[in-house]
C-alpha cells in the first residue's frame, strides 16, 4: 500500500517529525488538530465553539487533500483545556456530525500545548470506495 503524507504546511510538523493526517489504502488518520491558523496564529481565542469549527474545517481540508471527506470520519477524540465549554463544543460537533454520528471521546485534561488553545480534535476515516 502507498503512504500519503498530508502536510499543513506548519514549522511544527517538521520540528516535531508529524503530518497533519496519514493516508494508507482507505485509511485516513488525522493528527490532533488545534486552532492554529497558518500563521500560527491561535484562532478563537477564548471562544470553545470558534475553536472547534476552526478546528474540523481544518480536518475537512486534510481529508479532502488525503481524497476523504468528513462523511468517511468513524471516530474523533476531542480534548479540553480546563476553561473551554464543553456544551459549546458538542454543539459544534453535532453541526457538523450529527448525521454522521461518528464514535466520539471528549475528555478534559489538565492542559494542552498553548495556554490559549481551548480545544484539540484528532479524526480517523476510512474511505468506503478506493480510486487509486
Amino acid at each position: 500500500m502507498k503512504r500519503q503524507n498530508i502536510s499543513s504546511g506548519t514549522d511544527y510538523e517538521s520540528i516535531a517529525g508529524y503530518a497533519r493526517a496519514v493516508r494508507l489504502g482507505n485509511i485516513v488518520q488525522v493528527s490532533g488538530t488545534t486552532a492554529t491558523d497558518g500563521a500560527n496564529t491561535v484562532v478563537g481565542i477564548g471562544d470553545s465553539a470558534a475553536q472547534t469549527d476552526f478546528i474540523i474545517r481544518k480536518i475537512e481540508r486534510a481529508l479532502n487533500e488525503a481524497g476523504a471527506q468528513l462523511t468517511d470520519i468513524v471516530r474523533t477524540r476531542i480534548y479540553l483545556a480546563p476553561g473551554a465549554d464543553w456544551e459549546a463544543v458538542s454543539r459544534v460537533h453535532g453541526k457538523y456530525f450529527g448525521e454522521i454520528r461518528p464514535a466520539n471521546t471528549l475528555l478534559y485534561i489538565h492542559a494542552l500545548v498553548g495556554e490559549d488553545y481551548l480545544v484539540e480534535m484528532e479524526a480517523e476515516a476510512i474511505i468506503a470506495a478506493i480510486s487509486q
